[in-house]
């Protein structure tokens, strides 16, 4: 289970948390500064004992999200707490910087915070290491050997370099540079090595979302 807080920011103003999907725009780099947003972010997860995950911007132009996922490094997750009190946390710096005309984002947004997820995406190095021997998938910027997606067992990571064992039990490495996404599949496996999620601030959530 993906615990999930949610704001409106910008103009139009917070209305409370939500849920949503979301999609992957074009235009996000016109719009973020990536570098300056992982530098305001990463303290405030770090300041909860927390450890920053991926900083990204999904959705459609007219709607725009941006996405923080977050871990507790002893549980690879967050308590639904977690998300609601690191949401505050970002929206409160956010805002600070408006006031102060240091806004990173050119437009109204949506600000979400989630954790990762059992079948997780793979951003960090150590995320290669950690996961190995599960399975994942990984697609590259560009082709390499005439492929750009590469299914299987991820075997690790030396340096800089990713190995993953496809069906056939053929090694790939691949440069952790090359790569564009990676994920875990989600397997019985996986399911047995995630700790349970606390549920601990459902109701108190649910409330709040509901006045």
């Amino acid at each position: 289970m993906t615990w999930l807080a949610s704001w409106d920011v910008g103009a139009a103003g917070r209305d409370g948390y939500t849920h949503m999907l979301s999609g992957h725009p074009d235009w996000k780099h016109s719009l973020v500064d990536f570098d300056t947003l992982n530098a305001i972010i990463a303290p405030e997860a770090e300041a909860m004992g927390l450890a920053l995950v991926r900083v990204a911007f999904f959705g459609g132009e007219s709607d725009p999200t941006l996405q923080v996922m977050a871990e507790r490094p002893e549980t690879r997750q967050l308590t639904i707490d977690d998300c609601a009190d690191l949401s505050r946390r970002i929206s409160d710096r956010l805002d600070a910087l408006e006031e102060a005309g240091k806004d990173p984002i050119d437009a109204a947004y949506r600000l979400e915070v989630s954790s990762p997820g059992i079948d997780r995406p793979l951003t960090r190095r150590a995320d290669f290491a950690d996961w190995a021997g599960h399975e994942a998938k990984i697609a590259l910027k560009e082709k390499r050997d005439g492929r750009q997606r590469f299914n299987g067992e991820l075997i690790g990571i030396d340096g800089d370099v990713v190995t993953i064992s496809d069906k056939e039990g053929v090694e790939h490495k691949l440069p952790f540079d090359a790569i564009d996404t990676a994920k875990l599949v989600l397997t019985d496996k996986l399911i047995a090595a995630t700790v349970p999620l606390s549920i601990e601030g459902a109701d108190e959530m649910e409330e709040e979302g509901q006045d």
